[in-house]
């Protein structure tokens, strides 16, 4: 009932436009972003659980808040507007206002992000001629330049867009995200935007991303960070003339195709990670509570020495039996297996059952899965992450060279 759109990207959704530029803000690559709609559109965003929270996530904020409708998104890349106090506030706004009055929009039709370097103002000169210079050239194409003005430490764009066929006619989500570092829910360290060509209300638009964002950026982590500017929207905008009425068989689809995108896009962050080597899922089942399923999978996957085990394709299961027990979860070790994909390692009654060859094998591939049984009890959830290696240190100790 859904597909992949080839190349698809923020703009594949009827009715958005962007554009990516490079305004000075980094060094030399493209740095601003900006994605319009010309027909106002409902929105949800999530954010970051930081209680320090950059400037422009408050006024994002603000403005989801409020419950009005919105037109467009800017966002710049290389600074982060995050503790910079009352001065960096008044940045944000005064950005906000600027790319209203470009599009002689309301600024209250304006969401504004940051993403970079934390505790250095931005250039507002060089952002306000950024802001003149990119609202002209907005297109239905620009939202390939857009995935790249976002990124910060990402290797690769980030972009996709999948189709939905409804009796009506097709639906189409988009969506753009950067992340690469500093990975951790809630949100995840990162920002990601959806648009869709549906019309959505805004209830409706609300818990349907937030059910997204729990099964999928709220489920990576990298590094075990939590950043200052984390968010994920939604924009809708009806372009499509198709509705969204929650209980229909168009909602069920529209529901699973957010689900299966927003995943995609949070599984291709994990996979671009600082330095990373190898993609992880963990698989935690066996849980009597769905809390301590997701205690022991964040736990095992934000630990240290698992990560640089898995890069070291050392089969070092008690790294991974000793995380899961002091993440705070209630399970008996003595119910406890792992498997390395489908090579069980350990198994109840302290059966250690490991082969060191065949767990060679496995943890000498880019992805690998990790399950880990913990009892009888009814709940599973699913984590990514990633290895940590060398890379990963130079990254950072060298991120603000």
């Amino acid at each position: 009932m859904f597909h992949f759109i080839p190349n698809g990207t923020i703009t594949s959704a009827k009715g958005f436009l962007a554009a990516g530029i490079y305004c000075g803000i980094k060094k030399k690559k493209r740095d601003l972003a900006l994605i319009y709609s010309p027909q106002p559109c409902t929105v949800a965003g999530t954010f970051t659980l930081n209680k320090v929270k950059a400037a422009p996530l408050l006024v994002s904020q603000a403005v989801i808040k409020s419950g009005g409708l919105v037109k467009a998104v800017l966002v710049n890349s290389g600074n982060a507007n995050a503790c910079t106090g009352d001065p960096g506030f008044q940045d944000a706004l005064d950005s906000q206002n600027w790319v209203a009055e470009e599009l002689g929009i309301s600024p209250k039709e304006v969401l504004i992000s940051s993403t970079g370097v934390i505790g250095q103002r931005l250039p507002m000169m060089v952002l306000k001629q950024g802001i003149k210079d990119i609202v002209p050239i907005i297109s239905a194409i620009g939202g390939y330049d857009a995935a790249e003005a976002i990124m910060t430490t990402d290797t690769k764009e980030k972009q996709f867009a999948v189709e939905i066929q409804t009796p009506g006619g097709p639906v189409t989500i988009g969506g753009i995200c950067k992340g690469s570092g500093m990975i951790m829910p809630n949100m995840a360290t990162m920002l990601g935007f959806l648009t869709t060509d549906a019309r959505i209300d805004n209830q409706l638009i609300k818990d349907l991303l937030l059910e997204a964002v729990s099964h999928s950026f709220n489920k990576i982590t990298v590094d075990g960070d939590t950043s200052t500017n984390d968010m994920v929207t939604l924009m809708a905008n009806g372009a499509s003339g198709i509705e969204i009425l929650a209980g229909t068989e168009t909602y069920f689809h529209f529901r699973e195709a957010l689900m299966v995108l927003t995943k995609e896009m949070a599984r291709l962050i994990v996979v671009d990670g600082e330095g990373a080597t190898k993609f992880v899922e963990v698989v935690v089942s066996g849980a009597h509570t769905a809390e301590d399923a997701d205690k022991i999978a964040k736990t095992i996957c934000n630990s240290p020495l698992v990560k640089t085990a898995i890069h070291g394709q050392d089969a070092n299961w008690g790294r991974i039996i000793s995380a899961a027990g002091y993440s705070g979860a209630e399970f008996d070790p003595a119910e406890v297996s792992i498997y390395f994909d489908d090579l069980a390692i350990f198994l109840p009654g302290y059966r250690i059952v490991l082969d060191e060859e065949e767990a060679l094998k496995r943890l000498s591939k880019t992805e690998i899965k990790i399950t880990v049984n913990v009892g009888h009890g009814p709940f599973t959830t699913t984590w990514y992450t990633c290895d940590f290696s060398t890379d990963y240190i130079r990254i950072n100790a060298d991120y603000r060279s």
